[in-house]
């Protein structure tokens, strides 16, 4: 009899962006290791926090994890085609009426079942109560991922946890349960076994390129290139990695890039944090891509310490954007994390971007040891004077398994024991600076990229003489402080396009008049409307149609940089234009 093995997970949500790759990659090992394809029927199954109706609504985490204990038992009672139906997705796996569960009776399935789950920061506590219910009835279950790699005796609510990459590690310990080699399960010699640490890349067999995964599904994919970091930023798992990069053989990302092809996919999520240090191979994967793929979209991480004009110039033969780790613009506080940072090299490289006309955003964490709330505003400043499309903001995570966390006393951090880990406060961050900065950080997401704002954001706070930080502030506590919720979960804000706009303009409009400029508004309402109705229509494809105070021509020139000059000497025409 066949044993069945279900690889699983929790998503934040349905996106090529946030696709099960890591247990894919797993199921799609069992499936083909020598070890494991005779003995057992694999099963990929995902639960997604935002299409589960019952897991997005579950008041409590117990009930979550009772519903996806259900939800498994079922799937392994399914039709037994593996990779068959998705259990908590729309339209997908057996449905259960919301509150009823049969979760607690024993698992009566022919031949054993196993449960590997996949286990991130955002999902630990909820799949390890699912995990001590699957026990209950006699399921065997697997822990792995970055979570368990970080701390695995942490980890007491399965039966067996595997550190590392889990392409190898897992078919070998599943081929140990299944023969019932129970010395060889033994935990120290286990973990004797349970080698190499890294597995070589090219005897990997691909998820994609077998069926465990279709991109199609999720309109897009995440895509290895390679695997490692060459360096040794402390908050990050790869601190205490292998300062080794492994790449993946570019046979088989031809032959994914031809899928990709196939299928159509709208975009691609391009999994290597150093793309761009070896510039020979990013330029050739860049031509490749260009090739394979010219209506697809990327996503790259992009180290700016490696961007000169000719990889500038590489990146606009494809559809792309890149987000580059800034974390911080405090040269001393990113040296306490070991992140090199040369500020003038820094600007100059994203300039090179600017002139190309690259889209390219920012991250930034706040209460990294050292940073004041006042040196983390002028991170801000600082990232938004560069024109990034987008100002992603973070709050520290000192994560279990990182030298951050090895160091976190002797660097005065106070963190959360559980996950997510968020610093609660450091010796130069108050609790209260750090919910400050919790308020910038929606604030900015709300505003400046959810609002698209920017073509527009720095002409309008220089000529109101207000600096970025100071903006979000009141942006925050006037607007969104009145229509975020405040329940147990709280609702983040959500707004269409169209809606954040005219909350834009609203502010903009009144800031103008507190400030006795009223002869700024139309032409800074022009800015919002006019650069609004092009990214709805680079959204949606669809003509645009907008009124505005001034002719299109003026709008786009370089005076629009001078208000005084351009209220001066451009005359008010009203007008429809479309775009």
């Amino acid at each position: 009899m066949l044993a069945k093995i279900i690889c699983t997970t929790i998503l934040i949500e349905k996106s090529p962006q946030a696709l099960p790759l890591g247990a894919a990659c797993v199921a799609s090992a069992i499936k083909n290791s020598p070890l494991t394809r005779d003995l057992c029927t694999v099963y990929l199954c995902p639960f997604c926090q935002e299409d589960s109706e019952y897991i997005k609504h579950a008041s409590t985490q117990d009930q979550a994890a009772e519903w996806m204990a259900q939800q498994l038992i079922l799937k392994s009672q399914g039709d037994g085609s593996p990779g068959a139906g998705v259990a908590g997705q729309r339209g997908q796996g057996q449905s259960v009426e919301l509150g009823v569960s049969n979760a607690t009776e024993p698992y009566h399935g022919d031949g054993p079942l196993i449960v590997a789950f996949s286990v991130f920061v955002w999902n630990r506590l909820v799949l390890e109560k699912t995990a001590r219910i699957l026990r209950q009835q006699g399921v065997i279950c697997i822990a792995g991922g970055p979570e368990v790699t970080a701390n695995p005796k942490s980890f007491t609510d399965f039966d067996y946890v595997t550190t590392m990459e889990g392409e190898l590690r897992v078919p070998y310990l599943i081929s140990k349960i299944l023969s019932g080699d129970k010395e060889a399960l033994r935990e120290e010699n286990l973990q004797l076994s349970l080698s190499p640490l890294s597995c070589p890349l090219d005897q990997l067999s691909s998820p994609y390129l077998d069926g465990t995964l279709d991109p199609a599904e999720y309109d897009g994919a995440l895509w290895e290139l390679a695997r490692g970091c060459p360096f040794k930023c402390s908050y990050c798992y790869e601190s205490k990695g292998e300062k080794v990069v492994r790449k993946f053989p570019m046979e088989r990302i031809e032959k994914e890039l031809d899928l990709f092809a196939r299928k159509k996919i709208g975009q691609v999520f391009v999994l290597d944090p150093t793309y761009n240090a070896n510039k020979e191979r990013a330029v050739q994967l860049v031509n490749l891509i260009a090739k394979k793929t010219p209506d697809t979209f990327y996503y790259f991480e992009a180290r700016a310490e490696f961007i000169d004009r000719q990889m500038a110039k590489a990146f606009t033969k494809i559809p792309c954007a890149l987000q580059i780790g800034l974390q911080s613009a405090n040269e001393e506080v990113l040296k306490l994390v070991n992140r090199p940072f040369n500020r003038k090299q820094f600007v100059k490289n994203i300039s090179f971007l600017n002139e190309a006309g690259v889209t390219f955003g920012f991250d930034l964490i706040y209460g990294l040891p050292g940073e004041t709330f006042k040196s983390f505003k002028e991170g801000i400043d600082f990232a938004l004077s560069l024109y990034p499309n987008n100002l992603e903001i973070f709050c520290l995570s000192v994560l279990p398994g990182t030298d951050l966390f090895d160091h976190a006393k002797d660097l005065h951090l106070n963190y959360m024991d559980k996950p997510p880990y968020h610093i609660i406060n450091t010796d130069k961050f108050s609790n209260q600076d750090i919910q400050h900065a919790s308020h910038l950080a929606q604030a900015c997401n709300v505003f400046y990229n959810d609002g698209r704002a920017v073509p527009w954001f720095n002409i309008i706070t220089h000529h109101l003489h207000i600096k970025a930080p100071e903006f979000f502030d009141r942006f925050y506590n006037e607007v969104l402080a009145k229509n975020i919720s405040q329940s147990v979960i709280p609702v983040p804000f959500v707004r269409t396009q169209s809606e954040i706009e005219k909350l834009q303009q609203d502010f903009v409009t009144k800031l103008c008049k507190e400030k006795k400029m009223d002869r700024y508004i139309k032409v800074m309402t022009d800015l919002i409307r006019y650069y609004g109705a092009i990214s709805r229509k680079t959204d949606t494809g669809k003509t645009q149609t907008v009124q505005l105070n001034y002719p299109e021509e003026y709008l786009c020139s370089e005076y629009i940089f001078d208000l005084d000059f351009f209220t001066k000497n451009v005359k008010i025409n009203p007008c429809s234009i479309r775009i």
